[in-house]
């Protein structure tokens, strides 16, 4: 690997400058989004032509806690991981001169990994691949910008801005608000530069502290890429600036969540031709299928787009979150909503996934169900006009029902791999196990000398 300087994307060369880098931090993805790896001097690193970590890490936790996978010995046998020189970037928040390589992940056959999250949504892309098509995806991330909250037990708060007050809630798309955390989004900008990520741009939201980053559009698992480093990034820049960026699903009381908005269109790989239109500019079979294919499949990957307890809480009726699989054009109460646009920009937008979701797993989540929509050639119900929210929940509505539907899900699972969805299943299942065992403030305040 004495040439791996050589194989560097422009962003990266440019922040190095001709200097040499210090040191490398090979990563992955785990279930959770969260990374995992190893650092090591950038001497080192080029030596090396592969690396190791053990299966173990698509076993674990948000907790830290490993699940037990029934009939399987935990043994801990090594993956190979190989550096992809495509996702190389910068880590500019460090004190020398540090990148950041995404690495596939195999086993010691040389077989992708099929667990890893990164290759579940290879293997959705493919599939796609195999039918002439090239999905495209445009992803919004929101997040909140808090208070350092040091104490779990203590509420989430919104941050101090500039002014000196905290940040206030019902300010969407205000400047002035946006520009109270203007050193922030300052450092954001540079970050991102830095790394060679393209912001398509920033807005506040409704929430206090809470903002919308919009990414443009392109290959579903190079925006993934994108979005795993950007949580990073946007963390480390609200450090800075003594205060907490967090992707919470809903980090604060009676305030909005936060959303992972999935933009989807498919093009034709030869042509490059958007077959969710006809030649001639109307809406294409292919476009209703693939919504048809979102309403119908959606339940049952729930538990992708809203991994967590908390996840749940942000599907409040009139919070600016979906409680239903409606769809609508120009619709924003509708969970399926049909952004304005040109025949060639036609697509869907999925309301449903949290910004607490894996990206990689959210976003082979939904591309599945829309694959299955367009293999299955079904239609969807009637556009939906009016307000959705005053409509039924057609989804789950916590971790335990979003599993049962996952588990009874065998187009769903057949689409994602079998051996991947048994194992988030059982991780997932510890996870909200472990929730259940904690007992809340409520039920202490409530209950303890009432009932």
């Amino acid at each position: 690997m004495s040439d791996w300087l050589d194989q560097l994307p422009d962003a990266a060369r440019a922040y190095l400058g001709g200097r040499k880098p210090d040191e490398v931090e090979c990563i992955v993805a785990d279930i959770a989004g969260v990374a995992r790896g190893k650092a090591m001097p950038a001497a080192k690193f080029a030596t090396q032509s592969r690396f190791y970590l053990p299966n173990s890490i698509f076993l674990q936790t948000i907790t830290g806690d490993w699940a037990q996978i029934e009939g399987q010995a935990f043994t801990e046998p090594d993956m190979i991981l190989t550096p992809d020189f495509s996702t190389a970037t910068a880590a500019p928040w460090t004190a020398d001169y540090t990148l950041q390589v995404i690495h596939d992940i195999a086993d010691q056959s040389g077989n992708p990994v099929q667990i890893a999250p990164r290759n579940v949504l290879r293997r959705v892309v493919a599939l796609y691949n195999a039918r002439g098509w090239k999905p495209i995806v445009a992803p919004e991330m929101e997040f909140f910008l808090v208070a350092r909250n040091v104490n779990p037990a203590e509420p989430v708060e919104a941050p101090v801005g500039r002014s000196g007050r905290k940040a206030a809630a019902r300010q969407a798309y205000s400047m002035s608000a946006v520009d109270e955390h203007g050193p922030v989004i300052d450092d954001i900008y540079d970050f991102a530069e830095a790394q060679g990520l393209e912001i398509d741009g920033i807005l506040q939201e409704g929430g206090a502290g809470q903002i919308e980053m919009n990414l443009r559009h392109g290959d579903p698992v190079k925006l993934a890429d994108e979005i795993f480093y950007f949580k990073r990034l946007i963390r480390e820049a609200a450090l800075r600036h003594d205060c907490y960026a967090t992707f919470m699903a809903k980090p604060i009381e009676d305030e909005p969540g936060s959303a992972m908005h999935m933009h989807h269109s498919v093009v034709d790989a030869e042509t490059g031709r958007n077959i969710f239109s006809e030649a001639d500019g109307p809406e294409s079979h292919a476009f209703l299928h693939f919504i048809a294919g979102l309403q119908t499949h959606i339940p049952s990957v729930v538990a992708l787009l809203a991994p967590y307890v908390n996840s749940y809480r942000r599907y409040v009726p009139d919070f600016a979150a979906p409680i239903n699989l409606e769809w609508g054009r120009d619709n924003r109460t509708t969970g399926l909503r049909v952004p304005v646009s040109d025949p060639a920009g036609r697509r869907v937008e999925n309301r449903l996934a949290g910004m607490d979701c894996n990206p990689y797993l959210g976003i082979a989540a939904s591309l599945a169900c829309g694959y299955l929509g367009l293999i299955e050639g079904a239609y969807p119900k009637d556009e939906f006009k009016g307000d959705a929210y005053s409509g039924d929940e057609s989804i789950p509505r916590n971790v335990g029902e979003a599993l049962d539907l996952f588990d009874d899900a065998p187009a769903v699972r057949a689409v994602l791999g079998e051996e991947f969805c048994t194992i988030y299943s059982t991780v997932k299942a510890l996870e909200y196990k472990e929730f259940l065992q904690v007992i809340s403030p409520w039920e202490r305040e409530h209950l303890l000398l009432n009932v």
